[in-house]
């Protein structure tokens, strides 16, 4: 699971059956190398700005409602930041 913050949004209006009704997000890993953004499927309603948890790889898969190439997936909105160092 990656612990991220929301960074945009993904736009397609155009797409297979299986993905209609998913919005795209773009994630930023709040750990790690942050240069690798995550895009991530969400119906829970992550905004920009969230910290939101994501599931990834075969994991995904049991987080949809149904079968979608999916790979990455918003399953949580993180209400409190951790504190790191402390």
């Amino acid at each position: 699971m990656i612990l991220g913050t929301v960074k945009g949004t993904v736009v397609s209006t155009r797409k297979m059956d299986n993905l209609v009704g998913y919005k795209f997000l773009l994630v930023e890993p709040y750990f790690g190398d942050q240069s690798k953004i995550i895009v991530a499927g969400d119906t829970i309603g992550a905004g920009i700005g969230e910290l939101v948890l994501v599931t990834t790889d075969e994991t995904t898969q049991h987080a949809l409602t149904r079968e979608a190439p999916v790979d990455a997936f918003i399953v949580g909105i993180v209400d409190n930041p951790p504190v790191i160092g402390k």
